[in-house]
């Protein structure tokens, strides 16, 4: 008698607990390198480490055949999810602390609600205008505490909003993508066309590289091979094994996870007003994703890296 092989129970666990660590993790090491690489440089190079590392579970899983059209999406998510989003994201990290990063990153949940909602059709419900409402008003209180004595910080607050919005179109454009093509060659070809799209750092990251000490050129390594690379992956194999929904809620553990990685290894922690802003937007952003029940099939969660 031949039994079905089934992973222990653990291991989809193990590979949720990996995900969120890294993703966290990669708040931190952004905030660290700040001083080290410019936004540009630090974007170029965790995206030519991770695009290499994604490139061989990509291939193992074949060789993907985009049509043009596919193409055409493809590009745009590249430079919108990969590129625009580091980039802005690593200029935004200067100016507010990893924690605050990570609370704004996750309202992306309401933007991608939002959008699919406007271009796909689906239903506008009260939850989403009441999610909108919460997220938002958090929104704005995050800004109020990282802008006391001027308009610096709330500079960061809206880069990192436009990393935000950039991942959400992406991901409203990645989901046509998802039904031919498999989710690990989109994450790879979109990975790759966001290192071309950066391109024209590679000036400044060849001599940043040289001119930083070895073990911010190694965090930058990291960047690419943990968070960008193994996170997706284990992301991956963990919606195989659980239920789409359930696993979408552990991405609120991202910011906690993030501020304890600040306090532990920056000796930083986000100011007393964005933590209210923030424990009120990842309330709207669950208050958005409400769903009525019983649906017909559940959906793929939006993943919120870093």
């Amino acid at each position: 008698m031949t039994r079905t092989s089934t992973p222990p129970s653990w291991l989809p666990l193990a590979a949720v607990a990996t995900t969120l660590v890294f993703w966290a993790s990669a708040f931190v090491a952004i905030r660290h390198l700040g001083s080290d690489f410019s936004p540009g440089a630090l974007s170029l190079g965790r995206l030519v480490v991770g695009a290499a590392c994604l490139a061989v579970v990509a291939l193992a899983s074949g060789l993907p055949r985009p049509t043009a059209a596919e193409w055409r999406s493809l590009v745009i998510i590249g430079v919108l999810w990969f590129g625009l989003y580091n980039v802005a994201l690593n200029e935004g990290e200067q100016r507010v602390d990893a924690g605050t990063a990570a609370m704004l990153i996750q309202v992306s949940p309401v933007l991608i609600a939002l959008l699919a909602a406007v271009f796909l059709d689906e239903p506008f419900t009260r939850w989403l205008a009441l999610g909108l409402a919460l997220a938002f008003s958090g929104i704005a209180l995050i800004g109020t505490a990282t802008s006391p004595g001027g308009d610096r910080d709330l500079v960061g607050v809206v880069l990192v909003l436009v990393s935000a919005t950039a991942y959400a179109v992406s991901v409203i454009l990645q989901k046509p993508l998802m039904r031919r093509m498999r989710s690990v060659h989109v994450t790879w070809l979109a990975c790759t066309i966001g290192a071309v799209s950066c391109l024209p750092w590679a000036g400044q990251l060849v001599s940043e590289v040289g001119e930083a000490p070895a073990s911010s050129v190694w965090w930058l390594v990291y960047l690419g091979v943990f968070p960008t690379a193994l996170a997706f992956t284990t992301y991956a194999y963990a919606l195989t094994h659980m239920d789409a929904s359930r696993l979408g809620i552990t991405t609120y553990l991202v910011p906690p996870i993030t501020i304890v990685m600040g306090l532990v290894f920056l000796d930083e922690v986000p100011p007393t007003m964005a933590y209210v802003g923030g424990a009120l937007a990842l309330v709207g952003v669950a208050v958005a994703r409400r769903r009525p029940r019983p649906r017909e099939r559940a959906e793929e969660p939006a993943l919120t890296p870093s």
